[in-house]
């Protein structure tokens, strides 16, 4: 049975957790206030996640009442980590190839489709050995997460604002520095697509946007074979839907292998951080040929999640930044 793990704020402001127990109505998960106090209390006591959070069910909790908040954060932004891997999927280097090749113009497989074809042919190594690296970004910290139904700011430079449909592995590192998983994340992983197909060395400029995550917490294995839908909304339309897949079973890399390849580097076994690594996505509404505009609604559903991700396109005001000289 699935377990999944919300958080959100009630009326009076004050901040809870609950869970979602195969598909049925929400129930208060008592004693803690946040995802990540349950999760300390877990590694505290040394029992899994699930067993923790279902030993605590309370009341019953009407969803209609409530906040819904990102399901992981914490207190201090600069210790949660966004980050992601991309050409993870089968077939996510087509649009990716279309891109750069349209741009160089150049018969030979582009730099994206070598990537690519290196993790088809390595990135699901056997058990005990290391598979082929991925491409890996940097999205930003906790500062960047956007809540459900909270707008995804586009920052006044960019050229784009485009989804990217996937699944994100949430962790939290123990005290001994020892990378633990948590669950697994509906999201959207927003980007500047266009200042990325300018030059695929601006790719690290079209990745530092926000991100939103879907409330839930999937607590357990992610499923093989995730499949969802994508959408965009513009007023009362649909502008543009397509589903999408997910998990192993669509995959050219495994997910141990995206995590050891992140997790490798110390800097990311920081003890007391929480890490939020997007795995990737093969669609794109960019691909197609879609252009969206302020007011856009993002809306990202897919089992085994109850809840989809859905979000605003929110364009900021331009900030022009100086430096000053102390």
């Amino acid at each position: 049975m699935p377990l999944t793990l919300i958080q959100f704020k009630d009326a009076a402001g004050a901040r809870g957790v609950a869970a979602i127990l195969d598909r049925a109505e929400p129930r208060r998960v008592t004693g803690v206030t946040t995802t990540l106090e349950l999760a300390q209390a877990a590694l505290a006591t040394g029992t899994g996640l699930e067993a923790v959070a279902t030993a605590r069910l309370g009341d019953p909790l009407d969803l209609a009442s409530v906040t819904l908040l990102a399901p992981i954060d914490h207190p201090d932004t600069a210790h949660l980590l966004m980050t992601g891997t991309g050409l993870t999927h089968l077939g996510s280097a087509e649009g990716r190839d279309k891109m750069h090749r349209a741009a160089v113009e150049n018969p030979a497989p582009t730099d994206s489709m070598k990537m690519f074809l290196m993790g088809v042919e390595g990135g699901k190594p056997t058990a005990g050995e290391t598979g082929c690296q991925p491409e890996w970004f940097y999205k930003g910290d906790g500062s960047c997460l956007v809540a459900p139904d909270a707008p995804l700011r586009s920052p006044a430079f960019a050229l784009d604002a485009g989804e990217e449909p996937e699944i994100a592995g949430i962790y939290l590192i123990d005290a001994d520095g020892t990378p633990v998983r948590l669950g697994f994340a509906l999201a959207n992983e927003f980007s500047d697509h266009v200042t990325e197909r300018g030059n695929y060395l601006w790719l690290a400029h079209s990745k530092l946007r926000n991100a939103a995550l879907g409330p839930e917490l999937l607590v357990g294995d992610l499923p093989a074979d995730v499949r969802g839908t994508s959408r965009i909304r513009r007023g009362d339309d649909v502008i543009w839907e397509k589903p999408f897949l997910s998990g192993e079973a669509n995959m050219s890399h495994a997910i141990a292998n995206l995590e050891h390849h992140h997790f490798k580097y110390g800097l990311f076994r920081r003890p007391g951080d929480v890490h939020v690594h997007f795995f990737g996505t093969a669609t794109l509404s960019f691909s197609e040929g879609v252009t969206t505009q302020p007011g856009d609604v993002f809306e990202i559903e897919a089992q085994p999640f109850t809840l989809p991700v859905r979000n605003p396109i929110l364009v900021e005001e331009a900030a022009p930044v100086s430096v000053r000289a102390l």
